[in-house]
């Protein structure tokens, strides 16, 4: 059976730079606080916890620690109020996610009308909707927009960096159908165009999909949607849940894994699904 992983697969440009930014800023110290999980996937932040990066729900408690904002960034308001108290931050703000704060913060300067599209309670969303200042929305699709009261003022709307393109173009075509003025922010970064492009044509040529990465990966279960419009698709954090019922009738095997998933966790699922008897495993590059 052969194991073909995905061309874009793993860590992103913006996960890979907070893991290394936390990693040099905890050298040296007994621990530092995270706001929040700082990538989404578990068994990555569990080694970071192990290494004394530790994430915390509550950072308003801390005095005088480092503390590290999330690579989704964080809402408006606390990063004031966090600025105000006696901390070291850190900023690992993907910089894609930053420049769509930056987007929206300049928007908000106009009476406007301002749609993101994206989950409403995505922490990069909800960081998002702080820099709204008059009104901001959130529609997860073209079903939420009946759902939001649009007047006469012009329409902007702007995506959370994971969305799918599809998806955001559907909901710009649906609220051109009511209102005029509508002008567009495609924000969804690059990385995750080149994963969802990637995992899409390897899905159409395997027997089975399995997509790598945490179960609160926003970013991980559009890559389950996708691949499982053209084939078999399992969606897991690790290779303890692989299942051999799977595989019974395949003989191609397509791997992909989310923006937050290390490459130890995808050599693992891959090595569990094609090792032979004396553990070696050969892992093949898509080159599609």
């Amino acid at each position: 059976m052969k194991v073909i992983t995905a061309k874009s697969a793993g860590f992103c440009f913006g996960v890979r730079r907070a893991i290394e930014l936390a990693e040099k800023t905890v050298r040296g110290k007994k621990r530092v606080y995270t706001y929040g999980p700082l990538i989404h996937n578990p068994q990555e932040v569990k080694r970071l916890a192990k290494a004394g990066i530790r994430s915390i729900e509550a950072p308003g408690r801390l005095r005088g620690e480092t503390l590290i904002v999330r690579t989704h960034g964080i809402p408006r308001e606390m990063r004031e109020k966090l600025e105000q108290k006696s901390l070291h931050i850190v900023d690992a703000t993907c910089p894609f996610v930053k420049r769509a704060q930056d987007i929206i913060k300049k928007l908000s300067v106009d009476d406007v009308d301002i749609v993101i599209v994206g989950e409403k309670t995505h922490p990069e969303v909800v960081g998002l909707v702080s820099y709204c200042r008059h009104n901001g929305a959130v529609v997860d699709n073209c079903r939420d927009i009946k759902k939001v009261k649009l007047g006469s003022k012009p329409v902007r709307v702007v995506s959370q960096t994971t969305q799918t393109p599809e998806n955001f173009d559907a909901v710009v075509a649906e609220i051109k159908k009511t209102c005029g003025d509508v002008a567009t922010f495609n924000t969804i970064c690059k990385a995750t165009k080149d994963r969802q492009r990637s995992a899409r044509q390897l899905a159409r040529q395997v027997d089975v999909m399995i997509v790598i990465g945490g179960k609160n990966s926003g970013n991980t279960r559009r890559l389950a949607q996708i691949c499982s419009a053209d084939t078999p698709t399992y969606h897991i954090e690790t290779e303890k849940e692989l299942d051999p019922r799977w595989f019974t009738a395949a003989k191609t095997v397509g791997l992909t894994a989310g923006a937050s998933t290390p490459d130890w966790i995808i050599d693992r699922v891959a090595k569990a699904i094609g090792g032979n008897k004396d553990g070696r495993f050969k892992r093949i590059k898509y080159s599609g």
